[in-house]
């Protein structure tokens, strides 16, 4: 019987140009959701969708394999054929990586001993377990790395400091230490995966005018590594919520401050809010309603030592008296009757 092409990027459901870390997660993802014990009605089914899974993992998550099968091309049956009869690639059955990690599965459990026939003849030969290190080893795969979101109030923008997060992470299981076999069968508690969830406390510096969307790195917190690879990074992208007072821009603040018309009129002070306190601001006399006074070094800090820090800027907005006494009215009609005849 002719060997049978495979799609391995179908089988994942990833388009070519996918990332290592597109088929990473697409392999997970599939893995859990056709491993044999979770299908316990489609066993037979189950068992050969997580084969394939494996094998399209065990190609597309090794550089030198993924090169190979991308320049298979139409003459692919050529070089089967080239193969079957001692050519470069000749088959080496046995135990198969299905983690992009070093991690050994065992499919005789699952019926089976090996990956089809169309891997044998193209990559049953090629190393296994990783990347080619420099003195021939094999290295583990490094982990993804991981994005999540920090919400921030203005104000603990504004201070930053420290603050402990618990958040749900991937870690490596504890029963097969990543490795998604034991004792060579597939680990029943991740799934063939090499990590579970768990939770975690991450204690987190956050800098001093820190602005939204800016992301704050933790090396070494994202997903683990695999077979003995590093972990990735996690990246916490910041979204700052609104506040209701202050208003941000860059490093400036803006808010707006109700002033009474004989204050703009006549000129005065008014209390005014800022970050670290409040301040007395002085009224220059003859300010119109909407009229905008910077109060210079009370914005957000700069990002960076010794940066220095942004400036408030205050909206002056017109008080008008909501009710008045007849003899602040006839004052009022005065002045009124007074700026007709100017």
């Amino acid at each position: 019987m002719p060997v049978q092409y495979k799609d391995y990027y179908k089988i994942l459901g990833v388009g070519k140009s996918a990332s290592t870390k597109d088929i990473k997660a697409a392999y997970r993802k599939l893995a859990r959701q056709w491993h044999p014990d979770v299908n316990p009605t489609r066993k037979k089914e189950a068992e050969d969708k997580f084969k394939d899974i494996a094998e399209a993992y065990e190609v597309l998550s090794d550089a030198e394999k993924r090169r190979m099968y991308d320049t298979l091309g139409n003459d692919w049956q050529q070089r089967a054929a080239q193969n079957a009869q001692g050519g470069y690639y000749r088959s080496q059955p046995g135990a198969q990586r299905a983690d992009g990690g070093g991690a050994q599965f065992d499919f005789g459990d699952l019926g089976d001993s090996s990956f089809s026939e169309f891997f044998q003849t193209f990559f049953g030969n090629i190393g296994r377990g990783g990347n080619a290190t420099a003195g021939g080893g094999r290295r583990g795969a490094r982990g993804s790395d991981v994005e999540s979101v920090l919400e921030l109030p203005l104000r603990e923008a504004f201070s930053g400091g420290h603050r402990t997060l618990t958040m749900q992470v991937e870690t490596t299981c504890p029963r097969c230490h990543g490795t998604g076999n034991e004792k060579g069968k597939l680990c029943h508690q991740c799934r063939g995966t090499g990590t579970i969830p768990s939770t975690k406390s991450l204690d987190v510096t956050i800098p001093a005018g820190v602005r939204d969307g800016q992301r704050i790195r933790l090396a070494g917190q994202g997903a683990p590594g695999m077979g003995g690879g590093s972990a990735g990074d996690l990246y916490l992208i910041v979204r700052i919520a609104p506040d209701p007072r202050f208003a941000r821009k860059g490093d400036d603040l803006h808010i707006e401050q109700a002033v009474s018309i004989y204050d703009l009129v006549l000129g005065g002070e008014v209390v005014v809010p800022t970050m670290t306190g409040q301040i007395d601001l002085k009224v220059p006399a003859g300010s119109q309603n909407g009229r905008t006074l910077r109060i210079p070094g009370k914005g957000m800090p700069r990002l960076g030592k010794g940066a220095g820090q942004g400036d408030l800027y205050v909206k002056l907005v017109a008080q008008v008296p909501a009710a008045v006494s007849d003899r602040e009215r006839e004052l009022f009609q005065e002045l009124a009757k007074m700026a007709k005849t100017r």
